[in-house]
């Protein structure tokens, strides 16, 4: 898409319970993700959902991790 990326910060949350076969797991990833642009063109937030959604199904980590994953996009 040929935005630059200027800041990536997280602040990711975890929630620690008892998974369905009754073992302490992360029950919940919740993403929390604020990214800042340089240049003239700057995504909307539909786009910046749309890119980190297709970030996240391209991942190694996050397609190995069996928790739930929830993004929520800062601006």
């Amino acid at each position: 898409q040929r935005y630059v990326v200027d800041l990536y910060i997280d602040e990711a949350q975890g929630t620690l319970a008892k998974d369905e076969h009754g073992n302490m797991a992360m029950t919940e990833i919740r993403l929390r993700p604020l990214v800042r642009f340089v240049g003239e063109r700057q995504p909307s937030v539909a786009q910046l959902e749309q890119l980190h959604h297709q970030a996240h199904q391209l991942c190694f980590i996050a397609n190995s991790v069996k928790s739930n994953i929830v993004t929520e996009i800062r601006s």
